[in-house]
């Protein structure tokens, strides 16, 4: 495993040597993707060189006192080995776990969509109150968002919202949000002071490039119409709002939130080609599901995975049994708090297979 960090820490120095070699300054592509995986290896690296250093002291603590000598200087060894004994086996698996594969979408943008499921007006509701957690989250993230459509309900909220996030790893983080969450609260319209039971639907997908995905003109269907929006809002008088239908694999986008029909366009463009990045990743994944099947969800959408519950001010992740009662600190943004237990989650599962691969390979 020491070799391991020294080979990163080799990789690190070439990196930096081709981030100042003249014949990569003017290429901007290139730059971004040294800069990108500079920024992943140093992440590894100061796991990497914790767990190195932890090493090095367990072998120098032996050192001291297998030769003996002054009793003070020996005494003070044996509380460094006893210390650094009690931390290597967490130090490694920290180490192990930075070392697994990522997926190469990791480091994408994402777009998101978020649906009303059941309980009426209340789920719409609850689909703003989402909607601004992740507002919040992107903002202490430093992602920049962009809504690329919404249809607002007569009560406040939305029917559906659909934003992108730019930056780096917003998919790597934002994918654990797929799927059903709910809500469990006292409606405003609640004249008995009942708890209701309200669900929202959260898709995550990573935002595809055009050299990822290449949708062709005679292969999208667009129609125009005139937007709407509650109480005669947004209404316009012009025929701006649009609906893209990729005739293929029939999957339709719509996009009004723009008074030009040419800004719409894009934006559902970019929608569409995220859905179909996502809907060929699903299909190749699903090879490999089987072996996936005890790892935490991020694709299925239908699965329900979290659930708010405003009278105890908890929040419960169903799919790792984590509960904290921070409901008011998530709904500000502290989405982290659940989401690292997340990835933690995942990783082990994933070294936990990788291990069982091996063995089996072994037998």
């Amino acid at each position: 495993m020491i070799e391991v960090v020294e080979k990163i820490e080799e990789r690190l120095a070439l990196i930096d040597q081709e981030l100042v070699d003249p014949a990569n300054l003017s290429d901007r592509a290139k730059l971004i993707e040294l800069n990108r995986e500079r920024r992943h290896i140093e992440g590894i690296l100061s796991v990497g060189r914790h767990y190195r250093d932890i090493v090095k002291g367990i072998s120098g603590a032996r050192e001291i006192i297998e030769e003996g000598g002054d009793e003070e200087l020996v005494a003070m060894a044996r509380e460094e080995l006893e210390e650094h004994e009690a931390n290597i086996e967490q130090a490694e698996m920290d180490f192990k776990l930075k070392l697994l594969p990522r997926d190469p979408n990791d480091d994408k943008s994402a777009v998101v969509e978020i649906r009303a499921g059941t309980g009426g007006d209340e789920a719409g509701l609850f689909t703003g109150d989402i909607f601004k957690m992740y507002q919040r989250f992107a903002d202490s993230k430093h992602w920049k968002m962009e809504i690329l459509n919404s249809n607002e309900t007569q009560v406040g909220g939305f029917k559906e919202i659909v934003f992108s996030l730019e930056g780096d790893g917003a998919y790597g983080t934002m994918k654990y949000e797929s799927g059903v969450h709910r809500v469990q609260r006292v409606p405003k319209t609640e004249t008995q002071g009942r708890i209701h039971t309200s669900a929202v639907t959260v898709a995550v997908f990573p935002q595809a490039e055009e050299v990822d995905i290449e949708i062709k003109e005679n292969e999208i269907r667009i129609d125009v119409y005139r937007s709407s929006g509650p109480g005669g809002q947004s209404v316009n008088t012009t025929d701006s709002a649009v609906r893209i239908t990729h005739v293929p694999t029939g999957l339709v986008v719509s996009c009004q939130d723009e008074k030009s029909q040419h800004k719409n366009k894009a934006k559902a463009l970019k929608v569409l080609r995220a859905r179909l990045y996502d809907k060929m990743m699903s299909e190749q994944n699903a090879k490999i599901a089987e072996e996936r099947r005890s790892m935490v969800s991020t694709g299925d959408r239908s699965a329900k995975i979290r659930t708010y519950n405003f009278p105890q001010g908890r929040v419960t992740d169903h799919r790792i049994g984590l509960t904290l009662y921070r409901l008011n600190e998530v709904l500000a943004g502290d989405v982290n708090c659940l989401v690292e237990p997340l990835k933690r989650h995942d990783q082990e599962e994933r070294l936990k297979l990788s291990g069982e691969n091996v063995a089996r390979a072994g037998s």
